[in-house]
């Protein structure tokens, strides 16, 4: 299940940008299964959550967002 979007972490002493964090479910949030993965690694959508206008607005905000770091943080390509 994914717990969140746009996760910087650091890697070999850089920040990086993974488009989401995710855990299994239904064990949810467990520091020592952390997954984190790119849109493009989603192959099926199960369920996709609660939507409103506050998912709207925010989806607009974060998209603004990832085009502000886009120069200065490094997007992962998973494997």
């Amino acid at each position: 299940m994914i717990l969140n979007r746009g996760a910087i972490i650091e890697q070999e002493g850089q920040d990086v940008l993974f488009d989401y964090t995710g855990a299994l479910f239904p064990d949810g949030l467990n520091p020592e299964q952390v997954y984190y993965f790119n849109h493009e690694d989603i192959d099926d959508i199960v369920f996709k959550g609660y939507s409103d206008i506050d998912e709207e607005r925010f989806v607009k905000l974060y998209k603004k967002w990832l085009g502000s770091i886009e120069s200065s943080i490094k997007k992962v390509k998973t494997e």
